[in-house]
């Protein structure tokens, strides 16, 4: 028998573009293609976002999970936390920031609890989630909080068949090569290993990039490759993952684009994130590697500048919907969709 898996479906913040999104694939019926969905959001976000691209879907509200009938339509858990008329779309709102921090928190106690098997979110927005108090500083760091995880996590993006996990995130140019170390670059090399994993690759191919231009010039541009990548490249090799490099960066993604690596291991966010975005900018998904969920969202922001226009692409999203359900569909046993 082939299950489809029960999925949260998150609506993400209310003044975005997230709310359309889910309401023009909930009207495609997209969803049930891929898996069993539970949309988690305020009803009336849902529905405003519906009035926007001037069309609808069959709903049935619920209270909780347990009182679903699939059979009566798209199940909304409403979580009741957003009036429209406070929320203006395409503006930061706290109110907003709010209901996705409260959304989160609601698809992880379902998971934790065996309701869901995984969850999917569109997009938020950090500064409307920081306004209403989240002292992280993004939201997979407060999911694993929830989750009290406290082994390697991260962002893995995605575009197409291609990963790619970073050493280094959100910290300045100038502070990259003094953040990497054998340690970091182990970490990143073991988080990209364990979640391609998690999605059926039994034997991942990693390629990890080097820092400097030419891959250091054996030294004569700089000694990151030889002093720290290279090392971690051996240990991981020892630990009996496929890991090779480091690569110069400006051919790295040439390689991997035909399909040398399953895996890229970046030293720093934009060597990978301007890789990926002139790739696929708008089917590309972020993943929530290393957290004990099946956890993928698009990775595109809230683009408050189109919001409410009904004119947003849903590829992205759709993508987002198929990894975390071929994930899920992984850790089950079950026969991939």
């Amino acid at each position: 028998m082939n299950e489809k898996p029960v999925m949260g479906i998150l609506l993400g913040d209310a003044a975005g573009v997230g709310p359309e999104i889910v309401a023009k694939l909930a009207v495609a019926n997209f969803f049930s293609e891929y898996c069993s969905p539970i949309i988690i959001g305020d009803v009336r976000v849902l529905e405003r976002a519906f009035s926007y691209i001037g069309k609808y879907a069959t709903i049935q509200v619920v209270k909780n999970v347990d009182a679903i009938d699939w059979g009566k339509g798209l199940p909304v858990l409403d979580q009741k936390n957003v009036d429209p008329a406070l929320v203006p779309v395409g503006q930061l709102s706290k109110i907003a920031g709010k209901a996705c921090l409260d959304m989160l928190t609601e698809a992880v106690e379902l998971y934790k609890n065996k309701k869901i098997e995984g969850f999917c979110f569109t997009p938020l927005n950090k500064a409307g989630m920081k306004e209403a108090g989240c002292k992280f500083e993004s939201e997979h760091h407060f999911m694993a909080d929830l989750f009290q995880f406290s082994e390697p996590f991260g962002e893995i993006n995605v575009v197409g068949n291609l990963w790619t996990t970073r050493t280094t995130s959100h910290i300045p140019i100038s502070e990259v090569s003094k953040n990497l170390t054998k340690e970091s670059i182990l970490r990143a090399v073991r988080l990209a290993n364990s979640s391609l994993k998690t999605s059926g690759i039994e034997k991942p191919r990693l390629a990890l990039a080097a820092l400097n231009p030419h891959c250091g010039e054996s030294g004569l541009c700089g000694r990151e490759e030889i002093d720290v990548i290279q090392p971690a490249v051996k240990e991981a090799q020892d630990m009996g993952i496929d890991a090779t490099g480091p690569y110069p960066s400006d051919i790295t993604f040439i390689k991997a684009f035909r399909g040398d690596f399953d895996g890229v291991v970046t030293m720093y966010h934009d060597q990978g994130q301007i890789a990926l975005k002139l790739k696929g900018f708008d089917e590309g998904i972020t993943i929530a590697g290393g957290l004990p969920a099946p956890i993928v969202t698009c990775a595109h922001g809230t683009a408050y500048d189109i919001a409410g226009k009904g004119i947003v692409k849903t590829q992205a999203f759709e993508n987002a919907v198929k990894m975390a359900s071929k994930m899920a569909n992984h850790l089950a046993g079950r026969k991939r969709r």
